[in-house]
């Protein structure tokens, strides 16, 4: 699958559990309905993490992606 577009993107690596979420949430308010943030993870937790957020929130986790230096990349689509 390719790369879905993003309109904004956060750098939360090296961040751990909370923080990642609640700069999540932060950024996904300043965007309007229909835009995707894509969100850039070092956390271990953090695939689980915003799957349940976004289940939790109505936003749509479009995709996930593990990059070989350990970056986990979730593109989220706000509700």
């Amino acid at each position: 699958m390719s790369e879905p577009h993003s309109d904004a993107i956060l750098d939360v690596t090296g961040l751990n559990c909370p923080m990642p979420i609640l700069r999540a949430k932060k950024a996904l308010a300043a965007l309007d309905g229909g835009q995707v943030l894509q969100v850039l993870a070092t956390d271990k937790s953090a695939p689980d993490d915003f799957a349940a957020f976004c289940r939790q929130t109505g936003h749509e986790l479009l995709h996930q992606q593990n990059r070989d230096d350990g970056v986990m990349i979730m593109w989220i689509k706000h509700r």
